[in-house]
């Protein structure tokens, strides 16, 4: 008798063939820059002239209070931009995909705005965020209230780059969740009107249990991307971390030690801590969303 072979995709020389071209650009562009600046993060000098240096960087960047500074605002921007919008993308996804018509249009109108340069949008929002002429102050004169110095203070720099961060991430937000909407089978809906549910009962039983995929994903891409801020704050404080580096974030920090400070080594020593954190939070909130799954 002729013994059967299991059909193995993995086993076919011509799926790894295949996966070559996609296999060398992960590898180049990905994997080689990850242990190259691993390795620069034990060494002093320029880039042409590297040379040994033990824990000295790690020890300076643990030992500068700007990068401190840098951690904690990355971790107020990701912590309170991410779920702020979030929950802001998931209502005026809900309310397009249950009130509104021309549903196609507005999409189009939420999405503009996730594939316009970031750095134009910035510059506009250096105008409506001025202290002197802007039209955020132009609106609160209307409730009595006096304009704030958004961009040169230093107490205000931080809540301007979030509220930034929010209105940069709903439009993603937005698209997603209404795709994820759509796979929800409608027979869901028409059953539990049958039995009488009300809207709200039927948003928290029924259509957020089967967002929960979809929102997972929006929460990983999001806080990843929140951790590695930098556009944002280039744009709004025109190519400064706010007044006395008071917005200064996590990659700017690098930025400034590898470009302006010409120190790679310091600059890598701070990209494998960052590495490290964004592993570390990334793994704790699947650990916490699988748990709310359950």
């Amino acid at each position: 008798m002729f013994k059967k072979n299991n059909y193995n995709p993995e086993n076919q020389p011509k799926a790894w063939l295949f996966l070559l071209p996609s296999l060398v650009i992960i590898l180049v562009f990905s994997i080689y820059p990850l242990i190259r600046s691993f390795a620069m993060s034990f060494q002093k000098g320029s880039l042409i002239n590297m040379r040994p240096a033990g824990l000295e960087n790690y020890e300076k960047i643990l030992s500068d209070p700007v990068f401190w500074r840098a951690l904690k605002n990355t971790a107020w921007y990701a912590f309170l931009t991410v779920p702020i919008a979030l929950i802001l993308g998931l209502g005026i996804a809900w309310i397009i995909f249950e009130k509104v018509k021309h549903k196609s249009f507005f999409e189009t109108i939420f999405f503009m705005p996730y594939v316009t340069s970031t750095i134009a949008i910035g510059i506009v929002f250096r105008y409506f965020f001025n202290g002197d002429y802007g039209i955020i102050n132009y609106g609160l004169s209307f409730f009595g209230i006096k304009g704030l110095n958004w961009l040169d203070s230093v107490d205000l720099s931080m809540p301007t780059l979030i509220i930034f961060g929010i209105w940069s991430s709903l439009a993603f937000n937005i698209i997603i969740l209404l795709g994820g909407l759509r796979n929800i089978d409608e027979e869901h809906y028409k059953i539990a009107k049958m039995f009488g549910a009300t809207d709200g009962e039927i948003f928290r039983r029924i259509t957020l249990p089967q967002l929960i995929p979809t929102m997972t994903f929006l929460l990983t891409v999001n806080i990843i991307g929140a951790f590695k801020v930098y556009t944002q704050v280039y744009a709004l404080f025109a190519g400064q971390p706010g007044i006395a580096k008071s917005a200064v974030t996590a990659v700017y920090y690098i930025y400034d030690k590898f470009h302006i400070a010409g120190r790679p080594g310091v600059a890598m020593a701070a990209t494998v801590v960052l590495f490290l954190v964004i592993l570390a939070c990334t793994f704790i909130q699947r650990k916490i969303i699988k748990k709310v799954g359950e």
